[in-house]
């Protein structure tokens, strides 16, 4: 894969483990990040939590990321939020959805099939084999 494409891809992980996994919850597996603490002011916070999440769809776009893809990244972020305005309830299922997470590994797993696919299409393109030859031995 691209360093480019690659350095990206990292500054997106990092945005979104800040977002959703930051800080353990002691005597749990569970994590939390700005996006649950967010959540606890009512309606305001949750909308606020939505730009990081927009930006992530955005660098998708532009990472060429397919309408397939970026309406299923705008579906996970669409129930965080629809799920997120719900008090109570909302700010526990912002600790175990992670939209944004799902959304960067989706868009990684995209990518990096993409990179193979490229891969391999090169590799059959420019595979030279022997030289045939006829009789005479010209080719």
């Amino acid at each position: 894969m691209d360093v480019n494409i690659e350095a990206r891809l990292q500054r997106l992980e990092t945005l979104a483990y800040r977002l959703e996994n930051l800080l353990p919850i002691p005597g749990t597996d569970l994590r939390f990040g700005v996006d649950a603490i967010l959540g606890l002011v009512p309606v305001v916070g949750d909308v606020v939590a939505v730009i990081p999440g927009a930006y992530i769809m955005v660098t998708a776009h532009d990472m060429g990321a397919p309408r397939r893809l970026l309406i299923r990244m705008g579906l996970n972020l669409a129930v965080d939020v629809a799920i997120g305005l719900v008090p109570a309830i909302g700010d526990l299922f912002d600790i175990a959805w992670n939209a944004n997470t799902r959304n960067v590994a989706l868009l990684r797993r995209h990518l990096e099939t993409q990179t193979a696919h490229a891969e391999w299409a090169r590799a059959a393109v420019t595979f030279d084999p022997a030289p045939v030859r006829d009789a005479e031995g010209a080719v």
